[in-house]
């Protein structure tokens, strides 16, 4: 079992009724530190050789003859031609206007893609190389932030180690794509998160048992806070990836704030809502939102730079009407926002109401199963002996873990509210935002590759659990399973050897359709248990 420790302490600390006068009566529990040990170097390695080693085994083998595929086809040219135009390497190139439409995702995920591509060339390497570090790295950044708001390595290499072995995280991490760059933000904006409310924890505690609250009845002021200004360059990075990245930095803003408000009420705080009003709402916006826009503005340096990016000019080649209000604004910020206001209305019109359509298209509730994932590669009628055989590769997610999906979520919202464990915290609220608002858009076309922001945060959650069960229960009585456990074992940790070998073992089996091996007609029939798979 792991310890309960301060993010997510179950018990209220100080009776959050009680005011100032009533301090001395009941002492708020001192955070517990969180020293990194030598079990914490060790399994991170561990997971993080796993990771890199799934990662990039046979990256370059799956080709539709030399050339991208799937939606390679869109980001790897772009990105090829910010390495052909860059101006400098502090500026960079910027994408053209290629003949399949609008350029209709901000440019940083294709600046880092061109990083691989100005190393290695226009290959599959080149074009692959970054999106496969920073799914290695996304593995090492879920594992650490578990590490954070579970306060042990045995729950971290739960986590780690379910991030190897799902298909979504590793799929994404082997194409040429925008997804596991903008995941990769996500999770270290929510790692950063969960270490400011740590540090501002101990802050607010040693103020507390020193007697330096003050006398203000809005309560102290907390400082800059470094991680919560990490957390917004995070966030910023991710909005300069997709501008999904709008949802996080709204909820983890909210989430910040109300932590803060559940601070100044825990630590006796008389106008703790004015106080937080007061001393860190506008703090947190400067972090939060202000810093991501000022990220954002700079992703998009190259093509303030260049007189030939697309709608550069659009004020004066009469692009845009004589009637709009952008003529009154500078010629560069004009055929920004235009540019803007044309993106939005590409991804407006893309709707099932307006005949839009796509064989692989899903809706989030269908991703709350991985019920319909969706295909990247396809080779088939290949010669294999006597046999007829394909290649196949799928955005598929490990059903050990997906299938888990929405029990796993119930009990954390379970365990958050009725039982006050606000471990569940940060996984809850992420996950919300990767989901909520896709589903009041259900209109629109999705994919299931929408959905890859959400893997670490159900792996989160499902790790959590797993620590729960952890060293519960009767201790196992059979002699032959306590030799194999090396001693003695309890009912709950082989619950949770169980799962994980399962989730090993299912990663291993559909393992084919992850890595495009090739495989006969009927072993290819046999992986697909679901028509909705096909």
């Amino acid at each position: 079992m792991y310890p309960r420790l301060s993010f997510v302490s179950t018990a209220i600390d100080v009776d959050e009724r009680q005011s100032p006068r009533f301090a001395e009566q009941v002492r708020p529990i001192s955070p517990r530190a969180l020293g990194w040990t030598r079990s914490d170097t060790i399994s991170t390695l561990v997971i993080a050789i796993l990771a890199i080693f799934t990662r990039f085994v046979g990256l370059s083998s799956v080709v539709a003859t030399g050339t991208p595929v799937f939606d390679e086809k869109h980001y790897v040219p772009q990105a090829w031609d910010m390495v052909r135009s860059q101006i400098n390497p502090l500026i960079g190139g910027i994408e053209s206007n290629p003949g399949y439409g609008l350029v209709v995702h901000p440019p940083l995920a294709k600046q880092i893609i061109a990083f691989g591509e100005w190393l290695f060339g226009y290959s599959p390497m080149g074009w692959r190389f970054m999106t496969a570090l920073f799914g290695a790295a996304t593995v090492v950044m879920t594992m650490l932030l578990v590490r954070r708001i579970a306060g042990t390595w045995q729950v971290a290499v739960f986590a780690g180690l379910l991030a190897v072995v799902d298909g979504v995280l590793l799929v994404g991490s082997r194409f040429g794509m925008l997804d596991i760059l903008q995941v990769f933000f996500i999770v270290a904006a929510a790692f950063a998160l969960a270490c400011d409310h740590e540090q501002m924890r101990a802050r607010i505690h040693h103020a507390y048992t020193e007697g330096l609250l003050g006398d203000s009845v809005f309560g102290p002021r907390f400082g800059f806070r470094w991680w919560r200004f990490i957390a917004g360059v995070s966030l910023g990075l991710a909005l300069g990836v997709k501008w999904s990245g709008l949802y996080y930095i709204a909820f983890f803003g909210l989430m910040s704030v109300f932590l803060d408000l559940a601070l100044r009420r825990r630590y006796g705080v008389d106008r703790f809502i004015t106080g937080t009003l007061v001393r860190d709402v506008l703090p947190a916006l400067a972090s939060l939102v202000l810093v991501p826009i000022m990220l954002y503005l700079w992703a998009w340096r190259a093509w303030f730079s260049s007189e030939t990016s697309v709608y550069r000019h659009a004020l004066a080649d009469g692009t845009i009407e004589a009637s709009s209000w952008l003529q009154r604004l500078p010629e560069s910020i004009a055929g920004f926002i235009y540019y803007h206001a044309s993106v939005l209305e590409f991804h407006a019109s893309l709707t099932t109401s307006g005949g839009h359509s796509h064989p692989w298209d899903s809706k989030p509730w269908s991703w709350l199963a991985a019920t319909r994932p969706i295909l990247y590669f396809s080779s088939t009628d290949l010669e294999c002996g006597a046999d007829q055989c394909r290649r196949m590769v799928y955005l598929f997610g490990t059903p050990a873990i997906w299938w888990l999906t929405v029990p796993i979520l119930a009990w954390g919202i379970w365990c958050l509210i009725i039982r006050k464990d606000r471990r569940f915290l940060i996984p809850i609220v992420a996950f919300a935002a990767g989901f909520l608002p896709w589903l009041a858009g259900y209109d629109r076309q999705m994919y299931f590759f929408y959905a890859t922001a959400l893997a670490p945060f159900i792996i989160a959650l499902i790790a959590l659990t797993l620590g729960q069960l952890h060293g519960r229960g009767r201790q196992i009585s059979p002699a032959w399973i306590r030799r194999l456990a090396g001693g003695s074992i309890t009912w709950g940790t082989m619950a949770v050897i169980v799962y994980l070998s399962l989730a090993v073992a299912m990663f291993l089996y559909w393992s084919p359709i992850f890595y495009g091996y090739l495989i006969p007609e009927n072993w290819y029939q046999s992986l697909m248990w679901l028509p909705s798979w096909t």
